[in-house]
């Protein structure tokens, strides 16, 4: 298995599990700025050096080494299941993606055939319902966690204890996880931990936003896409979530944690 989603700079001052929808594109430019002293030119999920990858073959046997002996400071990043769930709804389903298509060709005529959902038109630029679009992805989502129909779940929206999870599964452990929600805190503690080539200064680090634009503007409150029902579906989808990350289950509008995340607990969980 290996460590899918896992990204280490080239001088091995840091590994990071990718958790998507969580801050993943600014990390991934700290990440390469604290090696190169300058941000990669374009979306960092496109770079094809200058950062090991999982995804690039010529990194797994390095990316494997260091984790397997824990060899430097290792962290991830998670996010409110609520917002994170509206974000991946927004960017994926009623976006148009940076090539300039929809998310996964076929997707969205799927959705809107089977789910009865809308997305704003071909550009996405259109006025529609989308508390009641949001429902329907809703039930769609939870369809491909618990019975992978009509696909597999989707890594922008299956739940982060299995992305934070397979790292713990197959041999790693954590130093640090933190929450979007206090990015610029739990990223110093990152930096405070480590020795990097270049030295970053977060106040100037500008946020790399990469699925920014690419669909309609949220019209409403956090709260007010989830009924009693859409909190159910929620709560079957990202229940371990909720209780490993320290949010807030009963209030779609508090999207701060009402915990401390307890690494111990997390490996225990997420080792079996």
């Amino acid at each position: 298995m290996g460590f899918p989603g896992t990204w280490m700079t080239e001088s091995e001052s840091v590994v990071y599990r990718v958790v998507p929808k969580c801050a993943c594109s600014t990390i991934g430019q700290i990440m390469y700025y604290s090696d190169h002293g300058a941000f990669f030119d374009g979306d960092i999920h496109d770079a094809t050096d200058g950062l090991h990858k999982w995804a690039r073959e010529e990194s797994q046997g390095l990316i494997n080494a260091n984790v397997k002996t824990h060899n430097s400071y290792a962290f991830t990043c998670v996010r409110n299941p609520y917002t994170r769930i509206l974000s991946s709804f927004f960017d994926k389903i009623c976006g148009i993606q940076r090539n300039g298509r929809r998310y996964r060709g076929n997707l969205v005529p799927l959705l809107i055939q089977k789910y009865g959902i809308e997305v704003g038109g071909d550009d996405g630029k259109e006025e529609f319902d989308q508390i009641k679009s949001f429902r329907r992805f809703l039930l769609f989502a939870r369809d491909t966690i618990r019975w992978r129909r009509p696909m597999d779940p989707d890594i922008h929206w299956s739940a982060m204890s299995g992305h934070v999870g397979t790292f713990v599964a197959n041999g790693g452990r954590y130093d640090n996880i933190f929450w979007t929600e206090q990015f610029n805190d739990g990223m110093q503690k990152v930096l405070d931990a480590i020795e990097t080539p270049h030295k970053v200064s977060l106040k100037k680090i500008p946020r790399f936003n990469e699925s920014e634009g690419h669909g309609p503007k949220r019209l409403h409150n956090v709260e007010d896409y989830f009924d009693d029902m859409s909190m159910h579906l929620v709560y079957e989808i990202f229940k371990r979530d909720f209780e490993l990350f320290k949010y807030d289950f009963n209030d779609p509008s508090n999207k701060m944690p009402i915990g401390e995340i307890d690494l111990d607990e997390v490996h225990a969980k997420l080792g079996d």
